[in-house]
């Protein structure tokens, strides 16, 4: 029997990661902590009210904090899933040498054992950029699945020009290019091969996802779109076993109320208030829902996807 099952996860990165990878100064009070004090409040209501739970993905030096650490305890307890995304958040992860890599694979699962009492399942690499020496140390580490293969050429593209443009203007992004070798990926979940962008018997990839038109369906796009483009994107993924909708805590930012008016002219979802960009994710879930569709954690789809009888 074909599955159907959504999930939608929400990447931690904190109002700094976006300022350097802009080449901005680093901001300081209030406004850096904009993602764990300001939005991920605002998407667990909304989650709450859409009775869904989800994936966040923690970033093990951001559990420094506190207030953090409470924060992702609280997820943990409330039935979301808490999984990996690395310790340091190094953009550069992959271009590090195989016991860099390991290590901070293993100290991100160390502090988020250390805050929610239960080790990691998932992974997911900052930028999305893996290597088949980043699987390897999946491997090693045990992790369960992986979703940051995200193989859109729009996508590819808009990063590609954006990371010019930000050198154009003599700024220093601390963003790098993955291989265009990741566009030959498949769309649908798979076991990776070697190269990771082939199938094989390795860990088993839930890729971003991508629309048969090669959009990138991710919370940027939808919230950029508006409710009419959310649910239309939505509709295109339709048919697919496993639809993964991976969204940013900084998806539910609201420039002027959180403090963000630097970051702005930067970032053009910044330019919508939070309450209209979670009216474009209600969108979206309203297809996926009237679809027929369940929504589960991405370590629950990653469980049934391991069960079916092929892959």
């Amino acid at each position: 029997m074909s599955l159907r099952l959504a999930s939608i996860s929400v990447d931690l990165d904190e109002v700094p990661l976006y300022a350097a990878i802009h080449g901005l100064a680093i901001p300081h009070g209030p406004s850096a902590h904009a993602a764990y004090d300001r939005c991920v409040p605002r998407l667990t209501e909304w989650l709450d009210d859409e009775s869904i739970r989800a994936t966040f993905f923690a970033i093990g030096k951001d559990l420094e904090r506190d207030e953090n650490c409470e924060t992702i305890s609280a997820l943990q307890l409330a039935g979301h899933e808490v999984a990996n995304h690395s310790y340091h958040h190094r953009y550069d992860l992959t271009r590090r040498t195989p016991a860099e890599i390991q290590e901070d694979v293993e100290r991100g699962a160390d502090a988020i054992e250390r805050a929610c009492g239960k080790r990691p399942i998932g992974f997911r690499a900052p930028g999305y950029t893996v290597t088949d020496a980043l699987f390897n140390a999946l491997d090693r580490a045990g992790v369960g699945y992986d979703s940051s293969v995200f193989p859109c050429p729009s996508y590819y593209a808009a990063k590609v020009a954006t990371l010019a443009g930000i050198r154009l203007r003599g700024r220093k992004s601390t963003s790098i290019l993955d291989t265009p070798f990741v566009l030959r990926a498949p769309r649908e979940p798979y076991r990776v091969g070697k190269p990771y962008w082939r199938r094989g018997n390795g860990l088993l990839e839930l890729p971003i996802g991508v629309t048969p038109l090669q959009l990138p369906y991710i919370g940027t796009s939808l919230v950029l779109g508006g409710e009419k483009i959310a649910a239309r994107l939505t509709r295109q993924m339709l048919g697919r076993e496993l639809i993964n909708l991976e969204l940013h805590a900084i998806d539910a930012a609201d420039a002027t109320e959180d403090g963000l008016a630097t970051l702005a002219p930067h970032r053009a979802d910044l330019r919508r208030t939070a309450a209209d960009k979670l009216g474009s994710l209600r969108a979206a879930i309203e297809v996926i829902r009237d679809a027929g569709y369940e929504l589960v954690t991405l370590e629950e789809a990653a469980r049934r996807i391991r069960a079916q009888p092929t892959q």
